[in-house]
């Protein structure tokens, strides 16, 4: 709940996501409710956006407002409502850059969300995510939402289309857990899309259909069995796993401790695997590190429940 205004300052914070879910490039993501960005927007009297200050765990973001995700859509903002005033804008990063941990839409949607909130109206949910898809743009190069999305607004979320925006809730099974490791690697979003195949054979857009309809359905029934069973990614993993210093070590041991499915994390390298209970949550993760790590890669892990909240407002100063 946002205080009464005006705000003068507002500090939002954007928890990580999971892009893709296997079968749903582009369409489909879910929120992690483990690690995220924080972004404190303020308003100033100067017309534009400045960033003031970076820091966290990466503090090498460019300084440039049109080139960093957090405010992109702030300077889209300023023009399209023709704001009398601007925004002065400090970044604490959380998520690691190149992780596939949807850093870039986190700090895009932290800007937006913040930014909404000293407004004298703040945005409607449609406009929030327009605005952060420009930031998320920056990085990735292409406008998909399957981050933005569930990062702004929390759980799992399809993104039917983004103009304008028609994103379907999907529900998941209260005990269903996601477990997400990240190595200790970087590969930037751009160069995981530049490897991908830009025709594949009718068959398996087919069966990759198949799939994430599966998934959806799965979820929607609350049918854990047919989620495992259509947890699967034969278009997309194929070509971005050899990325991955032991992607397939890991993948394995991530269903041999239970796991319903296992696969990259939007881009990579992350690994996700979607797990039935706390219990088989901890298994798995204990297995996916022990594997990175007998590749001769270290590794950090996290455990979220697969509907969990998005972006929320988490300190605010009246003007």
């Amino acid at each position: 709940m946002i205080p009464d205004r005006p705000l003068r300052s507002a500090t939002a914070f954007a928890p990580a996501s999971i892009g893709n879910v296997a079968a749903g490039f582009d369409v489909l993501g879910h929120a992690m409710d483990a690690v995220g960005d924080l972004v404190t927007v303020t308003r100033s009297v100067e017309r534009g956006v400045r960033i003031v200050s970076v820091d966290g765990i990466v503090g090498d973001l460019p300084g440039d407002p049109a080139a960093n995700t957090a405010t992109a859509g702030l300077l889209r903002m300023v023009d399209d409502l023709e704001l009398s005033f601007g925004f002065e804008v400090a970044i604490r990063k959380g998520i690691p850059l190149g992780s596939g941990m949807g850093g870039s839409a986190s700090s895009a949607v932290a800007g937006v969300v913040a930014a909404s909130a000293v407004l004298d109206v703040p945005l409607s949910v449609d406009e929030q995510f327009t605005y952060a898809m420009v930031g998320e743009a920056v990085a990735s190069g292409a406008m998909h939402g399957d981050n933005v999305a569930p990062i702004l607004l929390g759980g799992l979320r399809l993104v039917r289309a983004i103009d304008p925006p028609d994103i379907v809730r999907v529900p998941v099974p209260a005990g269903i857990r996601c477990v997400l490791v990240h190595p200790m690697l970087r590969l930037d979003t751009r160069t995981a899309r530049a490897v991908l195949p830009r025709q594949i054979p009718l068959s398996l857009h087919v069966r990759q259909s198949a799939e994430l309809a599966g998934l959806v359905a799965g979820c929607f029934a609350g049918d854990v069995a047919l989620i495992g069973r259509a947890l699967a990614d034969h278009v997309v993993e194929p070509a971005r796993a050899p990325l991955v210093p032991g992607f397939h070590a890991v993948q394995a041991a991530a269903r041999g401790a239970g796991a319903l499915g296992c696969s990259l994390s939007g881009a990579g390298p992350s690994l996700f695997a979607w797990c039935d209970g706390d219990a088989m949550a901890a298994a798995v993760r204990a297995a996916m590190t022990a594997a990175f790590r007998a590749a001769g890669v270290e590794s950090e892990a996290w455990i979220s429940p697969v509907d969990c909240p998005g972006a929320r407002i988490v300190e605010t100063i009246s003007g």
